[in-house]
């Protein structure tokens, strides 16, 4: 079975009420659902809080939401994990509060990822950096002052693999 990924998402926290603008560019897949509607760009006023208010229709979002098909990204798991299907919550709740999620965006990758590993004897884990920000390009304006993108690769195993592990960077949040 080859590596199974899905539901990006991006999440928007200025420090004030800012009208901001993005969008993506995909280099290896080809754009297949968007929540709310992608034509082109998003143009959003995103509130300190998080939430989004999409200008093209006046409906509110917690995140920007895309998926794609098509895919023709070459994953890199040269240096990734092997952890045990019951270990993957505990796992994942490691790793991701470690490279910076608050623990709302923790949870919603969570719920939209443990069900599809947990029941695996191990994955095979790979959190991807270029390989991912060269194939889904952002553009957002205003620029802001960081931006961490997180996209995570896994294959399900039936045995464990000895794997030298990944080296994970630590993200320091600022607002724009």
């Amino acid at each position: 079975m080859g590596a199974q990924w899905g539901k990006p998402v991006i999440y928007i926290y200025p420090e004030k009420e800012t009208d901001v603008h993005v969008e993506l560019e995909l280099t290896t897949s080809d754009l297949y659902t968007t929540y709310p509607r992608y034509n082109n760009d998003w143009d959003v006023t995103a509130y300190p809080d998080g939430s989004l208010l999409n200008k093209a229709d006046g409906t509110n979002h917690k995140y920007l939401f895309w998926e794609s098909v098509n895919a023709r990204t070459r994953f890199d798991f040269s240096k990734d994990f092997c952890v045990a299907g019951s270990d993957t919550e505990s796992f994942l709740k490691e790793k991701l509060t470690y490279m910076g999620l608050t623990e709302e965006e923790m949870n919603e990758f969570i719920v939209y990822w443990l069900p599809k590993m947990e029941h695996n004897k191990y994955n095979l884990i790979a959190y991807q950096g270029d390989v991912y920000t060269n194939s889904a390009k952002l553009s957002i304006t205003p620029t802001p002052d960081s931006l961490l993108r997180i996209f995570m690769a896994y294959v399900p195993l039936e045995v464990k693999v000895d794997i030298e592990p990944q080296q994970l960077e630590i993200f320091e949040r600022k607002c724009f």
